[in-house]
């Protein structure tokens, strides 16, 4: 067991060496297939050991999740498509993150929750845009926040559209959830997928799938097991999480990407 364990420990280490030299020599669109894997495989180490404070031991499945909303968000980088929502060039989208980043990790922070959930909750919510209009099912603001879930955090409809007051807010619905799935080794992705999908919702998934041999990472066993689960988390849910890790990664790594500035978190 103990050898074993050495040969892991020391192909994580190789890994990461080598995802650290194909940053440093080239930019995330030149690396070959497998020096972007290795590096979304470190990466997504290094933003779980952020937000958890621990080691996340995802699936070989998950990581390639990861990787293909890598890819997505990276190939919108530099492609004059204007700033338009999901498919616009992703320059000015972190140019809005940089302006808000005090304001959304400070609140997170007050909360006793990594900054980073703060930073690209938003991000994938509304791309750092404080939507006035409510969508089709009434949701507002940078956090995207449902009218009634913000009752339950304290937040008015006018409050929606407050971005520290719904900063705040968010913070408390993580805290909350990481709470609730505090047994879990992964609570915090849990508290994530809880964000877009309801923490009873995700409660009951994971009562549906989990298993003495998948439970060591239950976001990889949820996603391996969407087929069982319903429309909602196959169309909609079971993207979150993924999406989470890939934006953290370009947005904490964007000389990678050829992206001008600090990693969000540094503002």
């Amino acid at each position: 067991m103990k050898l074993k364990r050495t040969i892991l420990l020391s192909l994580a280490l190789l890994l990461s060496v080598t995802a650290a030299r194909a940053q440093a020599g080239k930019p995330y669109q030149q690396m070959t297939n497998e020096e972007r894997a290795a590096f979304v495989r470190t990466e997504a180490r290094r933003v779980a050991r952020q937000i958890a404070g621990a080691e996340y031991e995802f699936t070989e499945s998950f990581e390639s999740e990861i990787q293909k909303w890598v890819e997505k968000y990276a190939s919108r980088i530099g492609t004059q498509g204007g700033d338009r929502m999901l498919k616009g060039d992703l320059r000015p989208v972190f140019e809005r993150g940089q302006r808000v980043a005090p304001t959304l990790s400070a609140a997170f922070k007050t909360q006793d929750v990594s900054p980073l959930i703060g930073l690209y909750i938003p991000f994938i919510e509304s791309e750092f845009v404080n939507i006035e209009s409510p969508n089709a099912v009434g949701a507002m603001g940078m956090f995207q926040f449902l009218p009634k879930t913000g009752e339950r955090f304290g937040l008015s409809r006018t409050d929606l559209l407050d971005v520290a007051k719904s900063a705040g807010a968010a913070a408390r619905y993580i805290a909350k959830n990481v709470e609730q799935f505090r047994d879990d080794p992964m609570k915090e992705a849990l508290a994530l997928l809880s964000y877009n999908r309801g923490e009873d919702k995700t409660a009951r998934a994971l009562a549906l799938v989990l298993n003495d041999q998948n439970r060591r990472c239950s976001i990889c066993a949820l996603t391996d097991a969407r087929a069982q689960l319903d429309r909602n988390f196959q169309e909609e849910n079971v993207h979150y999480v993924p999406r989470f890790f890939a934006t953290a990664i370009i947005g904490e790594n964007p000389q990678a990407f050829g992206l001008g500035h600090q990693p969000l978190s540094s503002y």
